[in-house]
């Protein structure tokens, strides 16, 4: 559960927001990353953008849309702002990349004696869960996984049910997504087993190509001085539980 005094330090540094029209950030429900309806906060990547926002006076319109859509609606449109995006080949030229939030860790998670590599999951794992429009689809897409393997999974499906009936084989996912998501589950006393770290890309604040400069230059030094001062780490790291060994 986050710490309530890290949620604090993002209150005191909000200053007053200005009159403007708010700003559109475009998120998915994807604890501990982004949530939106939680007392304690907005998750990992939400409170740090938010935090970052109310320093630079901007007012925020959370936007909730599946997140295929929203990834399209904010590339095409002005000044839109969407997170956590990873930034992958093929989202490079669709969107501003303002700046880098975290590093996410990806690996494969399962009941069964954990794969080592890529190549052993391509051998042992017929059907793997993957979230709907992530960068895991494209992630596995590259290492050589078929369309048949990949079990894209819509927002509210529980990966966790899934894999205790064993309709999915293993869950390809964010290693502290999982751990959150396990740990809340009724499932938390099964052991769930861990690869090693097998992909790891940024999660970034991104905008919509077309992008106010202004805009993105502002909340990328507030981004910094966040990190620099240490106001971000804390903020993120109130929602990770104790991560088990591999």
């Amino acid at each position: 559960m986050p710490n309530p005094l890290c949620l604090l330090v993002a209150l005191l540094i909000a200053g007053a927001a200005t009159a403007d029209e708010p700003v559109k950030l475009y998120m998915p429900d994807a604890p501990p990353l982004t949530l939106h309806h939680y007392e304690g906060g907005h998750g990992m990547a939400g409170d740090v953008v938010l935090a970052a926002l109310a320093r630079i006076g901007k007012l925020t319109d959370i936007v909730a849309e599946p997140w295929p859509r929203a990834q399209i609606s904010v590339s095409r449109g002005r000044n839109m702002l969407i997170i956590p995006l990873s930034r992958t080949p093929e989202r490079e030229e669709l969107y501003t990349w303002i700046a880098s939030i975290m590093e996410l860790e990806r690996a494969f998670f399962s009941l069964d004696e954990p794969v080592e590599n890529f190549a052993q999951a391509r051998e042992r794992y017929r059907r793997i869960g993957v979230g709907l429009g992530t960068a895991q689809v494209g992630i596995l897409q590259r290492e050589g996984f078929s369309d048949e393997q990949i079990v894209q999974l819509k927002l509210g499906e529980n990966p966790t049910h899934l894999l205790s009936l064993g309709r999915i084989d293993a869950w390809f996912t964010g290693v502290p997504e999982a751990l959150y998501i396990w740990e809340s589950s009724a499932y938390r006393e099964q052991n769930l087993r861990r690869s090693p770290t097998l992909a790891s890309t940024g999660l970034y604040l991104g905008c919509s190509k077309d992008c106010d400069g202004d805009l993105v230059a502002q909340l990328r030094a507030a981004i910094s001085e966040l990190e620099q001062e240490g106001v971000s780490q804390r903020l993120r790291q109130a929602y990770l539980p104790l991560q088990p060994d591999p």
